[in-house]
């Protein structure tokens, strides 16, 4: 994977962060035996029939068409929706760009990874002749069921969404696939506090969703990335004044934008960052002291600027000769 990919791998294959990744990605264990029970429990009705949780018998239920709200995704194979595919493929040819891709993903169907986790469980009465034995469960027990979250290296909180079923359970054999559109997704990795999402983890090409485009697709709004962002150039503009020194400063794609498939391909997005390079251009005749005074007002200058805080996702000020 890229140097610009958030995630790590681990002996495993598995995507982990630098530092000790959220406990609900460890991937490295089978489910316990009580939990696995309790997913492959069949529930039954009063006439001993297979039923739901609720206890209502699944015979002569129709689940099918669009007037059942339980399923949206109805005939979904599982597979990259042809809309992905077809933007993906162009990126990778150089025929989209960064916010092309991204804003080609509104209103897609895409993945989560969820894991069934024991909540809570009955206890046994004294009275009960098995009291004591571990060979059996005891009483009924609950699974809460909760989103997977990784750890990116600078320490950020990632959510992994992926484009096709066959993508996730490759990341993780014991995750389950929940399908959703792009809004919900991304509404859902801002609920659980994520910064980035990443999609397609673990495949020959992973694209990180930085945090000002996991909240434009939340909002079904379109991305424009900061460094094409003509508001913000202009917003930056307003603090030559507060610079001494300061010619100008040029907006340009930070070293971190691009990312690198698995077979070497360099491509113009997709990395986790830095996002945005504001180069900084000395008036004639500076030195080398003026130079780190014209830096340092500049850095000091640019943590004012809301709207740069809003539309960057991080940020680096480089000294242009």
């Amino acid at each position: 994977m890229s140097q610009e990919d958030p995630l790590s791998r681990d002996s495993g294959g598995s995507p982990v962060g630098n530092s000790e990744a959220d406990s609900r990605a460890d991937s490295g264990k089978d489910l316990p035996g009580h939990i696995a029970a309790l997913l492959q429990r069949q529930a039954r009705d009063d006439q001993g029939r297979p039923a739901d949780s609720a206890g209502v018998a699944w015979e002569d239920r129709d689940l099918s068409g669009a007037g059942n709200p339980l399923h949206t995704f109805d005939g979904d194979d599982g597979r990259a929706s042809p809309a992905v595919l077809e933007a993906r493929e162009r990126l990778l040819a150089g025929e989209l760009d960064e916010a092309g891709f991204v804003n080609a993903l509104a209103g897609q169907r895409l993945f989560v990874p969820v894991l069934a986790e024991l909540a809570e469980e009955a206890e046994a009465s004294p009275s009960d002749p098995h009291a004591g034995q571990s060979s059996a469960p005891v009483g009924d027990k609950q699974a809460d069921i909760t989103l997977i979250s990784i750890t990116s290296r600078d320490g950020r909180q990632t959510m992994p969404v992926f484009t096709s079923v066959d993508a996730l359970t490759a990341w993780h054999g014991q995750a389950r696939p929940v399908a959703a559109e792009s809004e919900r997704v991304m509404l859902a990795a801002l609920a659980e506090g994520a910064e980035l999402a990443v999609l397609d983890p673990g495949a020959d090409f992973t694209f990180v969703l930085r945090r000002p485009a996991v909240q434009a697709l939340a909002q079904a709004a379109r991305w424009l990335p900061s460094y094409q962002d003509p508001e913000l150039a202009e917003a930056l503009g307003g603090i030559l004044d507060l610079c001494p020194g300061v010619a100008q400063l040029q907006v340009q794609p930070g070293d971190g934008v691009s990312s690198v498939t698995a077979d070497g391909r360099s491509v113009l997005g997709g990395g986790s960052g830095p996002e945005l390079s504001i180069g900084v251009v000395l008036v004639p005749g500076a030195d080398d002291v003026d130079a780190r005074l014209a830096l340092a007002s500049v850095q000091a200058a640019l943590a004012d600027v809301q709207l740069l805080r809003e539309r960057a996702d991080s940020v680096q000020v480089k000294l242009v000769r």
